[in-house]
């Protein structure tokens, strides 16, 4: 175990959309709410949450990962047939940009504050190197430092071959592994190393948009969420979540806050290691340490037996 912890619960955040833009419009619409548009005004932003989010783990003495993004712009930098395909409009529109001055002060606010800040890979950059070769570089250049671990978008993964990519750009890990519409330990309830050596994958446990809406049925979300911990606990788990920031908005996302802040009190109580996946890989043994030796049953650090073949998974944005 980590520092005789029964179990660890990593806490990550995909910093997918922070502007709340054709969202507005899209629920307007949909749910016959003109009172959305509201958000389009000056001033107003529901989806920039970063402010709450930290404030509900620095009440718990807790810390979590955010992973940042240097998505193409869908004029600019898609070719001209991507502009007629309706869900590129989806997945490209309401980007922000690593340049904006409010993203790199969060960005420092976080890193100063003792939050990790990682690398949230774009949609297209889990097949191409190069590509997130030079996102890896962006988020950096923001941050000062080196990023280690982070997210691909949509949760895309060819694998191994993705995996052989973060490696070779120097990531340490990935949180990728996983699904949004389903929720549990059929990834792996422990970490994965399918080089054997200091690369390491996170499988996620939990998408927020997987779980039952705790918007209307909150304890049958807690109920299921409670399940979990318990079976974490029994198992000597390594367990990752993942909350997109906009799911803190307390007006279009009601209970979803509640339910993170829940989850962590309760692991907390179970005697659960939380924090983010980066300070738990400086805790575990690597082969390339000198202290490695060959994992047992009860690690926190199993290793894969065998390479899970090559799929693509996708999230709800």
């Amino acid at each position: 175990m980590i520092d005789d912890h029964p179990f660890a619960l990593c806490l990550t955040h995909d910093v997918d959309r922070p502007y709340k833009t054709y969202q507005s419009v899209y629920y307007a619409l949909a749910d016959r709410d003109p009172r959305q548009l509201q958000s389009l005004f000056p001033g107003r932003n529901p989806y920039w949450q970063f402010e709450r989010l930290m404030e509900i783990e620095d009440s718990l003495g807790v810390r979590s990962a955010f992973y940042f993004l240097d998505e193409q712009h869908l004029l600019r930098d898609r070719p001209v047939r991507d502009w007629f395909e309706p869900d590129n409009w989806m997945r490209y529109m309401g980007r922000y940009s690593l340049d904006d001055p409010a993203i790199v002060d969060v960005i420092h606010e976080l890193d100063e504050g003792g939050w990790e800040v990682g690398l949230h890979g774009s949609y297209e950059s889990y097949d191409d190197r190069e590509r997130l070769r030079r996102e890896k570089a962006r988020v950096e250049s923001v941050l000062g430092k080196p990023v280690r671990g982070g997210r691909q978008h949509y949760l895309n993964l060819d694998v191994p071959e993705t995996w052989r990519h973060q490696r070779a750009v120097g990531l340490k890990y990935d949180t990728s592994l996983g699904s949004s519409q389903s929720y549990g330990f059929q990834y792996g309830d422990s970490i994965q190393r399918p080089f054997d050596d200091e690369f390491v994958v996170f499988p996620l446990t939990i998408m927020e948009v997987a779980l039952p809406d705790p918007t209307k049925h909150f304890e049958e979300a807690w109920a299921e969420c409670e399940r979990l911990l318990a079976e974490a606990a029994d198992r000597g788990a390594v367990m990752t979540i993942l909350w997109h920031p906009r799911y803190f908005s307390r007006r279009d996302f009601p209970g979803w806050g509640a339910l993170y802040r829940r989850i962590i009190e309760n692991a907390l109580d179970r005697g659960a290691w939380v924090g983010p996946p980066v300070e738990l890989y400086d805790q575990l043994d690597h082969p390339t340490d000198d202290r490695f030796d060959e994992p047992t049953g009860d690690r926190l650090d199993e290793q894969v037996d065998a390479e899970p073949e090559s799929t693509v998974h996708e999230s709800a944005e």
